[in-house]
């Protein structure tokens, strides 16, 4: 499908959700903080049926053997099939369709642990309950698809979500995989690839998103306008060919492929939703599935901590245990902290989540955005504390004699979380989209591009109105006070920041909308930052809601929390401190002229002297050919 930025604009916009209901991190970016809306905590929801699932899951986990799938590059049938017996394929699905009903916390809490013994196996659990059909299908299908579906992918029938193709990521608009209705009504004629299908290779069960082209009534079909469709496909159908098993630099057992549809028949009843409400579907499925990541980026948080303990004790150079060493002191108070606000942001998205009483969109989207870039760090910090060890394999350490710790491992399979599910960068547009909304709707058309003088006068007007009363509420506020949150002992202060920062937060975004008004969408650096100080926020306020919630105990855990709380609340305020100078003062004018004429060949005599060993090996992107290639789909437990 050809579209311009125009359409692929529109067609994001009609899908987007629209709720009623109060978030939190919305109000980070307005400058209206409301910490009621997360303290105190919701309280978990079934905590027993996780209570009896995850020393079963434990159980099976001490049994794999994460090296093996690591040198084999595929998950062994017997470890899928101990997983089917405990219901591990079902943590999701309600009871009544023969799941376990866990809530999102605990599902989280048990891909926290599957993720730290196999970073691959918790993508393969994730891709299924997270994107794949059970999560579609529980929330937009028929009680006849739920009925039908659901049991089997409680039992372990492996799905995949197929979206992305070789020219479409985040673009959904330029999809090219189409899908018409028959003459007779009954079916529609799947054709198209797709790209990067996680659990494609070894599936059963297929969500799979097609342009549905525009009909007239046909049979009891009424007439449709089309557009972006969802479909459940079972994955063994005539046409259906997996191409190709895709090799990443991480998540060695992956099972991603490419997928190519030809004629593929699929009844009007397989149809999710109505017609053109596909795209709506994957982005409201992502936005709790997005939480399956933050959850698994914990416990590498978790892991890293308790590596860097052991090492930086164990470890002596210059008279004394490298761990106290300023220079490495810092990083480990960096892990320590860090992999603490890690779990509390999930813990605490989860729980607003499973409430179910407030819209946690951009909470989900910040989880996801946060997670997956402080856990790289944590990675690659906990890497240059190994040194050398970090940076050889777990297999070559073992064989010289030494514990195997997979460091160098963990770094290259958690790198891909800044990329599954929407990039940093798309999620950075996608949340600065949902927090400036209120902006767009007060200034209407002055933020639309092509608005006449005449209608931007009129937005003017109403726009004026609009921030009469709000931009004074942006000059004090509890955060002023140095009473304000005095229940909160020593974390109070940093409260009285969240809310301050906010504020100001709030001034800044107003003083981009002012100036830049319909070309604020293309200023990404601006955006960027402002984004990643509401991250932030929203990670100390996670800390705070966290801590509090603690209970106190004679092992003093909440008085350790507390020490934990504290050091981020400082690290996290300079880090928020560092973005704000950024936001005014950067090189972006100079950068974008330079990419320009990087891109226009001026620098192409810095390329001289080296051998680009890529040259004449395939084109950038491969267009899709009539070629009939060998099916390598291999479901587990059955002959390939």
């Amino acid at each position: 499908m050809q579209a311009n930025a125009e359409t692929s604009r529109q067609i994001a916009e009609e899908s987007r959700e629209q709720f009623n209901r109060p978030s939190f991190a919305k109000g980070l970016y307005m400058g209206a903080v409301d910490f009621s809306l997360i303290e105190p905590l919701p309280g978990a929801v079934h905590p027993e049926r996780g209570q009896a699932f995850l020393p079963q899951l434990e159980a099976v986990l001490d049994s794999i053997d994460p090296e093996r799938i690591e040198a084999e590059a595929r998950i062994p049938d017997e470890y899928i099939a101990q997983l089917r017996r405990i219901g591990a394929f079902g943590m999701k699905i309600p009871i009544e369709y023969g799941g376990l009903g866990l809530s999102l916390l605990d599902y989280g809490r048990a891909l926290m642990r599957v993720g730290v013994v196999c970073p691959a196996l918790g993508a393969l659990l994730s891709a299924h309950q997270s994107i794949g059909v059970p999560e579609p299908v529980k929330s937009f299908g028929t009680e006849e698809q739920k009925r039908e579906y659901l049991p089997r992918c409680a039992a372990g029938a492996i799905s995949a979500f197929l979206l992305t193709e070789n020219d479409v990521g985040s673009d959904p608009a330029r999809l090219g995989t189409t899908a018409r209705l028959s003459d007779d009504g009954t079916h529609y004629l799947l054709d198209g690839a797709k790209l990067w299908t996680t659990n494609g290779v070894v599936a059963e069960l297929l969500v799979v998103m097609a342009a549905v082209k525009p009909h007239e009534a046909v049979g009891e079909e009424p007439a449709g306008r089309g557009g972006i469709t969802a479909f459940i496909i079972e994955a063994d159908t005539e046409g259906i060919v997996v191409e190709n098993r895709n090799q990443f630099m991480g998540l060695r057992g992956i099972e991603n492929g490419v997928t190519r549809f030809r004629e593929v028949r699929v009844p009007v009843a397989n149809r999710l939703g109505k017609e053109g409400s596909g795209l709506k579907i994957a982005l409201s499925t992502l936005n709790t599935g997005r939480l399956s990541i933050p959850a698994m980026c914990a416990g590498a948080g978790k892991w890293s901590t308790k590596i860097a303990r052991e090492w930086s004790a164990a470890r002596v150079q210059w008279g004394k245990p490298v761990g106290k060493h300023q220079a490495v002191a810092g990083k480990l108070a960096y892990i320590a902290a860090s992999s603490y606000a890690l779990e509390a942001v999930f813990e605490v998205s989860a729980r607003l989540a499973d409430a179910g009483t407030k819209d946690i969109r951009i909470e989900a989207a910040l989880a996801k955005l946060w997670a997956s870039e402080v856990a790289c760090t944590i990675a690659d910090e906990l890497l240059q504390i190994r040194g050398g060890r970090g940076f050889e394999t777990a297999r070559s350490q073992a064989t010289r004699g030494e514990r195997a710790v997979p460091v160098e491992q963990l770094l290259r399979d958690l790198r891909i979380n800044r990329i599954f599910e929407g990039s940093t960068e798309i999620m950075h547009l996608l949340i600065a989209r949902e927090a400036v909304d209120t902006h767009l709707q007060a200034a209407g058309d002055l933020a639309r591009a092509g608005a006449s003088m005449e209608e931007k006068a009129r937005a003017a007007a109403s726009a004026s109105a609009f921030y009469v009363r709000w931009l004074p509420k942006l000059a004090v506020g509890a955060g002023s006070v140095p009473t304000s949150y005095s229940g909160h002992g020593p974390l109070a202060k940093h409260l009285r920041y969240v809310e301050r920062t906010s504020r100001r937060l709030a001034r800044q975004t107003f003083a981009g909308m002012a100036r830049w008004q319909a070309g604020m969408e293309k200023q990404q650096v601006f955006l960027g930052h402002i984004v990643d100080i509401g991250a932030e926020l929203f990670a100390m306020s996670a800390v705070i809601a966290k801590t509090t919630a603690l209970p106190q105990s004679p092992a003093g855990q909440r008085d350790s929390a507390q020490c934990l709380a504290l050091a981020f609340c400082e690290q996290a305020a300079q880090r928020c401190e560092e973005h704000f100078e950024k936001l005014w003062n950067n090189t972006t004018h100079s950068d974008g002229q330079l990419a320009a004429d990087l891109l226009g060949g001026k620098f192409q005599w810095l390329e001289e002297g080296v051998r680009d060993a890529s040259e004449g090996t395939g084109v950038w992107i491969a267009q899709w050919s009539d070629e009939v290639r060998e099916d390598v789909r291999w479901p587990y437990g059955k002959e390939s």
